[in-house]
């Protein structure tokens, strides 16, 4: 999918940069939280993975929900990605966690998502190394993941996002695709080439794709191919 031309203005150029969204001229219609949110960015990224390790996230953790807008924008973001989500059991019940993967090259992206997650709550603060896995034609590559906590109300986006264990756009991704959100899609597998934003959607369907498309229009007035 590819957007292009004067679409790539330099509001959604900034867009592509998490610390640099320009929500000051009311263009999008967020949540109040959310303003917060990106005026604390910066602060977000400089404070210390020790300061994190002096409170316990698991104790915090909201297992069954309502969450807000800013992790749910992280997570549907990224399933639009790379990420997947996983169901697994816990206690006796059937939970959903969220895994995020990214190759060695975008160690410094995944560190930096790990982070955000980590400082609301919603998985470990240990800092995620790479490992090696088999690739395509049996070659050994290395990654870097790691797994939101085990929530129950994740099932929920499980059911949106998964149809007999295979992943599809859900219908209403309109809803869920804030600035944030897509600023993290385009982290997560977008790539500038020439004029053009490409993204490497290549197991989604052609109606996910049409869906998609019309989100994207909708939504930031960007017109997609």
């Amino acid at each position: 999918m590819n957007l292009s031309g004067s679409n790539l203005s330099n509001k959604f150029k900034n867009l592509i940069n998490l610390t640099l969204l320009d929500l000051s001229n009311g263009k999008y219609k967020l949540e109040p939280q959310m303003y917060n949110y990106y005026l604390n960015k910066l602060l977000i990224l400089t404070t210390p993975f020790e300061l994190f390790n002096k409170f316990s996230k698991f104790e915090n953790f909201n297992k069954i929900g309502p969450h807000n807008i800013d992790i749910l924008s992280i997570i549907f973001g990224s399933l639009l990605g790379n990420a997947q989500a996983e169901k697994v059991k816990e206690l006796n019940q059937e939970e959903t966690k969220i895994q995020f993967i990214q190759k060695n090259i975008h160690t410094e992206y995944i560190l930096f998502l790990h982070k955000l997650i980590s400082f609301l709550n919603y998985c470990d603060s240990k800092i995620p190394v790479a490992t090696s896995k088999l690739g395509p034609k049996g070659k050994i590559i290395k990654v870097v993941k790691f797994s939101t906590w085990s929530c129950l109300s994740f099932n929920e986006i499980y059911s949106l996002w998964y149809k007999n264990n295979v992943k599809y756009v859900p219908a209403n991704i309109g809803l869920y695709l804030t600035p944030l959100a897509l600023a993290i899609w385009v982290m997560d597998n977008g790539a500038l080439v020439g004029n053009s934003l490409k993204f490497t959607n290549k197991y989604y369907t052609y109606n996910c794709c049409l869906i998609l498309v019309k989100a994207l229009n909708e939504n930031f007035n960007l017109k997609a191919c």
